[in-house]
Formats: C-alpha cells, structure tokens, sequence
C-alpha cells in the first residue's frame, strides 16, 4: 500500500518552500522567540497550543529558533546497530524484538567486538559522526554490560561520538558506561504518561525517568524522545513533548519517531498518522527544546523526499542514516546524500564543516 503524501510531485514542493521564504512579516507569539526560554517549563496546554497554530507560523517560528541556535543547513548523522536482537521481555506494542509479540525476528546473542567495530568503520566511512550500539532486553545483567563496555572504549578509538540504548540502568552500569567515555545515553519517554500504559504495562513510566536521572548525575549525555503515531490523541502528543521539554535539563538529542507498523505486534493495524501532523511533532520540539538536536529516526522510510524536507525545514538537524534500524528499515545513505544534496544541506563530518 503506498502511504499518503501531501505532496504530489516537485513543483508543488518547490512552490511551498518559495512560499515560506517570503514570509517575512514578524508573527507574534505569547513566549517570545529568546535563548531565556532554554529550560522554561511548559504546561500540556501550552503545548497544544503549538500544535495549533496555522502551519506556516509554526514552522516559521520554529525556523527563527533553529537559527538563532543552529546552522539550519547542517545535519548530524548517526547509525545504529544492534548488537543484540530478538527476545526482550518488555511488552512494548510496536515493538517487534518483544516476546510478548510474534513478528519472525530471530533472537540472536550479542554481537563480537571485531564485527561491531568494523560496523562502525563502514558507518564512519559513509559519514556517521555518531554510532549507537542498542540491545533488545529490559536491562543488562554484569556480563552484559562488560561486553558494552569494550565495545565503547573500542568505537571511541575510531574517533566517532559513542551512544547506547540498553534498556533500564542501576548507578553501577551507568559508572562502568560512565568510565568508558559513553557520550550518549538513549532511553525514549515513547509516549506521554497519560497514554503510556495503553503501549507498556512490564515497565513504569517512573522507571524510565528514574534511569534517565541516574544518567543525566554521572554526567553522560542524554538521548531521549518519543514514538508518534501509535494512536495518542494531539493532548498526549503535546504531553510527551511536554515531559521531555520539562527534563532538567533537556535532552541533549531528542529522536522523534514515526510509529513502523509491524505485523504481530498490537499496534500494526494502528491508523496512519498524518505526515503534516509528524512535522508539527518536529517543529514543536524545535521550539521547546530549541538547543537540541532533534533527530529523525524510525519511520524515515515510509516518508517522502518532500516530508523529510518540510522536517528539515521545522527544526530537525539529525537523523539515522543506514539502511537498517535494529531490525527494521531505514532509507538507503544513496538516496540520504542526495536529498541533503537536493536540499543544500551537509553533514557535520563534511570536510568544510570540520574547518
């Protein structure tokens, strides 16, 4: 089935983009477009209130924002591995690697150091700056986290940013990352608390942010977004960006993604969500978390060149770029250089960008 796209083809793309470069009258909002607002609070309520503004003015703020903090033509690229697939005792319902759920993914015991570091070679070789190492469990146990640990040190070598997706983390395992020079440490909200029992009932929303707490004390950077799509009302869309915006500090990169339907899981029949309501997701995190990165990550392959445009034009300024994400799939790095090339934009690992 071929997923709906706003836009039907070049012109009417390139006519839309002409018409936000005209804007230039001065929009006037109840918080003022100001680096005070890094870490202000914001209520649901206010948030919705984002999400409802006429879409030419949301992502007109959203742009002033983006530029006030970013070069809005550069992107940062990480890829993704898992290192460990199949058999998480989690229920998550859109998640394909969970027991609960019969979806084929074969289980398979944790990758060896050699072919995670030549992972992470190709991955550097084709301009990832960044290199996220996720295992399917719902928490690591000692021996685990041995193995992860020298697959840090061993990636860091290779002079590439380190990110992990580990599930749960006790204050030892966060130190051993800690030790190891992780940078990055992603543990998704997924949802908002309102909602989050309808997706998960194996863990409590306070455990997730009690594991982003004990990262976020031992100094490790934190990678923390949410799933969009999976049935939530705009309140509780709001609400997600809510609790991540309302993090102390916020995250440093936040990953928004777009709900991958998979067959055996609960949430496959879920209904499609509007590719224009996932680019005022973007544009709202732009906004609240206006010093982030926020990143596109699963979804990307259901989307058009146009939509991903329009998300690049709302504030995002990372995405994963592979053609795999854990185990299900992510555009071609052929047709990602080209759209980046389309649009003028560059990686942070491009030679110019590095002077």
């Amino acid at each position: 089935m071929t997923r709906y796209s706003p836009f039907a083809d070049d012109d009417a793309f390139t006519n839309l983009l002409s018409f936000f470069a005209m804007q230039t009258q001065t929009v006037h909002f109840a918080r003022p477009v100001s680096s005070e607002l890094d870490y202000a609070r914001w209520n649901v309520a206010e948030v919705e209130k984002l999400f409802k503004l006429p879409f030419a003015d949301l992502l007109y703020r959203a742009q002033q924002v983006h530029r006030e903090h970013f070069d809005p033509n550069a992107v940062q690229l990480s890829t993704l591995l898992s290192i460990k697939s199949g058999g998480c005792s989690e229920d998550c319902g859109y998640c394909p690697q969970s027991a609960f759920h019969s979806t084929g993914v074969e289980n398979k015991k944790m990758l060896d150091l050699k072919t995670v570091v030549q992972a992470a070679r190709v991955a550097q070789q084709n301009g990832a700056g960044r290199f996220c190492m996720g295992a399917a469990w719902r928490e690591p146990n000692d021996q685990d986290m041995q193995s992860v640990v020298e697959m840090v040190k061993a990636v860091r070598e290779l002079g590439m940013e380190t990110c992990a997706t580990l599930g749960m983390l006790n204050e030892a395992h966060v130190e051993q990352l800690r030790e190891a020079g992780l940078d990055y440490y992603n543990h998704n909200l997924d949802t908002a608390p309102e909602f989050y029992g309808e997706i998960i009932t194996t863990r409590d929303y306070q455990d997730r942010l009690d594991t982003l707490g004990r990262v976020r004390d031992a100094g490790i950077n934190v990678c923390s977004g949410g799933i969009v799509g999976m049935g939530e009302s705009l309140t509780q869309r709001a609400g997600l960006i809510a609790q991540l915006a309302n993090l102390n500090p916020y995250p440093e990169s936040v990953p928004i993604n777009n709900l991958v339907k998979v067959e055996g899981t609960p949430l496959e029949s879920t209904e499609e969500l509007d590719p224009l309501d996932f680019v005022r997701t973007i544009a709202v995190a732009r906004i609240t978390m206006p010093k982030a990165r926020v990143r596109l990550s699963a979804g990307r392959q259901q989307m058009s060149d146009a939509v991903q445009a329009l998300c690049f034009l709302a504030g995002a300024n990372s995405m994963f770029y592979g053609e795999q994400l854990l185990t299900t799939g992510n555009p071609e790095m052929e047709r990602d250089r080209a759209l980046l090339d389309k649009l003028g934009m560059h990686s942070l690992t491009d030679k110019h960008e590095q002077n």
